[in-house]
């Protein structure tokens, strides 16, 4: 018998195809790349990497705000209290800031990229004016949030103050630090700074100037109240009479003097009991 005869039988068409390596013909694709311009490649490159900036720089803006406390230190301010009632946060609102700032350089560079007509002279002032407008932009919320914040803590450091013209301070101060924060963010959109400054010494001198009138009692207030805490004419637990009030003095502080009679307490401004006097009644 010869070799021939004991030879296997030849592998059937179906055998050699599945034992035979799979090969992807990869030049369907290489027509599609060399038909489109390598333009339209570069743009759908700048729009991908785009997206993705902004994602990622958007949420580590996020990300760092919240390891540095600003929400706990922001907690309570106007700013932060509307944000919440549209579902959102002061922090989300930065992180979002920062997104459509990334997407906006991502739009003017595809412009340029693409070469579209109206970009040529479009291009160069757009992206220096972007960057100007995104920090006008967050300096402005900043100056907001940290007006808003101050009015919460002058608020607190007068509490113990209870004259009605004394509720003026908060909200001078609040007005004070958000109109600073938009005259910076006019100068970083180019407004001539010695108008800024113009302005700025003009609202400081309005300021004082109308706090001066508002306030002219508390003033006169704080100048008598100085006088009674030196001399102390009077001490805490005599029995005064300041015009028509007559009672026990309770406290005495820079601007009133407090007085009980009967379960009644009566808050007389300091002005009042230099102007009128003070009999002690000694029984």
């Amino acid at each position: 018998m010869t070799r021939s005869e004991f030879a296997p039988p030849e592998a059937s068409g179906v055998d050699a195809a599945v034992d035979a390596p799979l090969q992807l013909d990869p030049s369907p694709f290489v027509d599609i790349f060399s038909a489109l311009p390598r333009r339209i490649w570069a743009t759908l490159l700048v729009v991908v990497v785009g997206i993705l900036l902004a994602i990622v720089l958007g949420a580590f803006t996020k990300r760092v705000l919240v390891r540095l406390g600003v929400p706990e230190a922001i907690e309570g301010t106007a700013f932060e209290r509307t944000a919440r009632e549209f579902d959102t946060s002061t922090v989300e609102v930065l992180g979002t800031l920062v997104r459509f700032f990334i997407l906006g350089v991502t739009f003017l560079a595809v412009l340029s990229v693409a070469n579209i007509a109206v970009a040529g002279s479009f291009w160069g002032r757009a992206i220096e004016f972007l960057p100007q407008l995104f920090f006008a932009i967050v300096i402005l919320i900043v100056g907001i949030v940290v007006g808003d914040k101050v009015q919460l803590i002058v608020g607190e450091w007068l509490t113990g103050i209870k004259i009605a013209q004394i509720g003026v301070f908060p909200r001078l101060a609040k007005f004070t630090v958000f109109y600073v924060a938009v005259l910076i963010a006019l100068s970083q959109l180019g407004v001539a700074t010695l108008a800024l400054l113009v302005l700025l010494a003009a609202y400081l001198f309005a300021v004082v100037f109308l706090t001066a009138i508002a306030l002219s009692d508390l003033l006169k207030s704080g100048a008598a109240g100085s006088y009674l805490l030196l001399n102390q004419p009077f001490t805490i637990g005599d029995e005064v009479r300041i015009g028509e009030t007559r009672g026990i003095v309770q406290e005495v502080n820079l601007f009133v003097t407090h007085v009980e009679n009967d379960g009644e307490e009566f808050i007389v401004p300091n002005s009042v009991v230099f102007e009128d006097g003070v009999v002690r009644i000694r029984e």
